[in-house]
């Protein structure tokens, strides 16, 4: 019998191509994608750590399937990613109907796993939980730590996948920054470079089989180092042999650190072809303390310096930024020097965080998470609103202007109506510039895919509206 699995994804873009690639490990093991949940034989939670928020709606989508095995005694129900690595046994004891927990670095294991569960174990009353989790990176030797974070990059199945055209690339693997709130270095573990000739053939693969764009995927993306260069081959490099292969139109990286961000690569940014104007490099605060404090290892004029010498060397390019409100200790005068950097970055948009104290952080054992929920509300709705400002600001000099367009699809409008049956010739498409501008306009279906030319008639603070045109002097 086939057995069916659906893979409930939550996080960032590291988790979504990790979701990716085990998806397609299980489709080559002879697994079948089930259409929703309720419907699959095996359930697997792809979990982030990083706000509490993400674990909190884990555990309430794991209680929802307290008495499935009542009914289903054959049902396997797992968790991997980072809630996993991070929260281990404490999974079990709040939900004791899961049947294995594995962390990121350990998901090679899984298949055997499954397979140990369907051969000795098929049903519930038979079954002993699972967990492959790394080490703990606060004791033993760094070397085999590193070891029990094993990469995985297992064969995807790219002619299955939803969007054929895009893909994401990971590149490296862990963090080493240890900035004070967060546990990715800890989930993650430390940082491992993919040989570059890998990743090289892994991206001339994607364009055979129609890949248009592909995003180069790490934690600290900047950091890249082939490690059989012996530190002379970096992320501008990887880039330039990249780029050179035949039939890519658009390269993307994230997330840059800024401590990390370097002439060479700014101008990579500027002379390679392919490699889009778009750099994603978080801030987190305009404050030098609560930087000092969260361990960021720059200062706020470091950070405006960086800028200036962007806008210097690629002025098209846009930056996006992450920013936290509400951290440990933060008063008004410090937020309000975010405010302030938040309207000197002139940012394509920010993602903007409430402060959310993570176990196990150095953050949460050296400071007292003391900032008043509301006042961390009210500072994440002030400092959006100066985004959105700044964003709608940047988006209307667009008006005017043509910009090339890879098409993704169906906007949601229409995505809708396509699925009550109210399908037309023309609906409303939905597709992204170069600069990762979103841009609605009408069309077929048939144009997804494709990279065509828009001219913007209006903006919004998150949109371009537009219309087709010929290619003649698109910009």
């Amino acid at each position: 019998m086939i057995r069916t699995f659906f893979i409930e994804t939550v996080g960032c873009q590291m988790n979504v191509l990790d979701s990716e690639l085990v998806a397609s490990a299980l489709t080559d093991a002879g697994y079948k994608p089930a259409p929703e949940l309720k419907k699959a034989d095996i359930v697997l939670f792809n979990t982030c750590s990083v706000r509490k928020h993400a674990e909190d709606k884990i555990y309430s989508a794991l209680g929802r399937l307290k008495h499935v095995k009542t009914h289903r005694p054959n049902a396997v129900i797992g968790v991997i990613g980072c809630m996993a690595q991070q929260e281990q046994r404490k999974i079990f004891q709040r939900a004791p109907h899961v049947d294995l927990i594995i962390g990121p670095g350990r998901l090679g294991d899984l298949l055997s796993a499954l397979e140990r569960i369907e051969i000795e174990q098929p049903t519930a009353d038979l079954r002993t939980p699972f967990m492959a989790v790394s080490d703990n990176r606060r004791g033993g030797k760094h070397e085999t730590i590193k070891a029990s974070f094993a990469p995985y990059n297992p064969d995807r199945k790219i002619e299955t996948s939803e969007a054929p055209f895009q893909a994401m690339v990971r590149i490296m693997y862990g963090c080493n920054e240890f900035c004070s709130y967060c546990v990715v270095p800890f989930a993650r573990g430390p940082e491992q470079s993919r040989p570059a000739d890998d990743i090289v053939e892994e991206v001339r693969r994607l364009v055979d089989h129609g890949c248009l764009e592909v995003t180069l995927l790490g934690q600290t993306v900047n950091g890249y180092a082939d490690p059989t260069s012996n530190g002379s081959f970096g992320l501008p490099e990887l880039l330039a042999r990249l780029n050179d292969i035949n039939g890519i139109q658009r390269i993307r990286f994230v997330t840059n650190h800024p401590r990390r961000f370097s002439d060479s690569l700014m101008e990579a940014v500027r002379d390679l072809e392919h490699v889009a104007p778009y750099l994603h490099i978080p801030a987190q605060s305009g404050s030098d303390r609560m930087l000092k404090r969260m361990n960021r290892r720059y200062t706020s004029a470091q950070y405006r310096d960086m800028l200036d010498r962007i806008r210097d060397v690629v002025p098209e390019a846009a930056v996006t930024s992450d920013f936290i409100v509400g951290f440990s200790g933060e008063t008004e005068e410090e937020f309000q020097e975010t405010v302030e950097l938040v309207r000197y970055g002139r940012f394509k948009n920010s993602f903007i965080f409430k402060y959310s104290e993570r176990e196990g952080t150095k953050a949460a054992e050296l400071y007292d998470d003391d900032v008043p929920y509301p006042v961390k509300q009210r500072r994440n709705n002030e400092l959006l609103a100066v985004q959105d400002e700044v964003s709608l600001a940047s988006n209307q000099s667009f008006v005017g202007k043509r910009v090339a367009v890879l098409v993704t699809g169906p906007s949601k409008i229409a995505s809708r109506n396509i699925g009550d049956g109210e399908y037309a010739e023309t609906i409303q498409l939905t597709g992204r510039t170069s600069c990762d501008r979103i841009v609605v306009f009408d069309g077929p279906l048939s144009w997804t895919g494709q990279i065509i030319d828009v001219e913007i008639d209006k903006a919004s603070t998150l949109t371009l509206f537009g219309r087709r045109v010929s290619k003649k002097s698109a910009a």
